[in-house]
């Protein structure tokens, strides 16, 4: 079925305004030509899209499932737009990333540096967030690509194994753990911990570990930010969990000391997260590619 552009998005404006009048004026038409579109989307359509009423119209289940997709449709257009464009001026693509914070402080960085070596004419948004929020962006069309952790639900999108990491115990210098190798979650959880962000996918692992066990985190502090927990840690305010290279950044500087956590959950995946690759621009599947490669 063959869809006029035009009439979808005089659609939309009725279907947000609730009255045509209104929806007249911010398209500069006249009332009686948004009728007509109106009547020729639901002629092709088969069913009823607006109830009238004496303040306005309402949508049918029909002119719901309508404006749903006629905005998807609307952004997709946009977005081809914007794409096209910038081939006309240079530049090659627009990737939008959503991810989480053990991504971007460990992998990602080196990873779009050397993609964009490749491809110096792509442009990225790149946003820190944490994993439900990720997910929640994908799905919504505000991000083209995610990162989280396995342990965050991935909620219907299609996922991609892209990196491992290992969480390790932060401790500070005099700590009674310093002189230990590794140390059990168990043991783990009579010390104070300085804990990372509520929604974060690290606190739920923890949480969720700790249940197991019958038991809570004693959480003195908790912060988003990886470089305050590390600085939390060695102002001796608690002990923390977090992947192992993003410690081994601070250790010097900040006088800590990385303990192994002897868990096999502490061997954790990072996913790419996206609606679907086959239906991905060809820039995005290039990107994604090129993660994979190099992971």
């Amino acid at each position: 079925m063959l869809y006029d552009i035009t009439s979808l998005d005089l659609f939309i404006t009725v279907a947000q305004e609730r009255n045509l009048t209104r929806a007249g004026r911010i398209k500069h038409m006249a009332v009686s030509a948004i009728s007509k579109r109106i009547s020729e989307l639901e002629l092709q359509i088969g069913s009823p899209l607006l109830l009238r009423n004496a303040r306005g119209v309402e949508l049918t289940p029909a002119g719901q499932s309508l404006l749903f997709y006629a905005r998807q449709l609307k952004q997709t257009m946009a977005q081809l737009d914007s794409e096209l464009s910038g081939y006309a001026s240079g530049v090659k693509g627009h990737i939008r990333i959503h991810a989480i914070t053990s991504a971007l402080s460990q992998f990602l960085p080196q990873d779009v540096a050397s993609f964009a070596a490749l491809y110096p004419q792509i442009k990225f948004d790149i946003e820190e967030r944490v994993g439900s929020a990720v997910v929640r962006a994908v799905a919504d069309g505000r991000a083209d690509l995610g990162i989280i952790a396995t342990q965050t639900a991935s909620e219907g999108l299609e996922s991609l194994v892209y990196r491992h990491d290992e969480l390790t115990v932060v401790v500070p210098g005099g700590h009674e753990l310093t002189t230990r190798k590794s140390v059990g979650f168990k043991e783990l959880l009579e010390h104070e911990l300085v804990g990372p962000h509520l929604e974060s996918s690290v606190h739920a692992l923890l949480t969720s570990e700790a249940a197991k066990l019958g038991m809570t985190l004693k959480l003195r502090i908790r912060i988003s930010s990886f470089d305050c927990m590390c600085r939390m840690v060695s102002n001796g305010l608690g002990i923390a969990v977090l992947p192992r290279s993003v410690v081994s950044q601070y250790q010097r500087s900040h006088k800590l000391k990385a303990v192994t956590l002897d868990e096999p959950w502490a061997q954790r995946t990072l996913s790419l997260v996206l609606r679907k690759y086959d239906a991905a621009t060809p820039t995005l599947k290039t990107f994604i590619d090129h993660l994979r490669l190099t992971g």
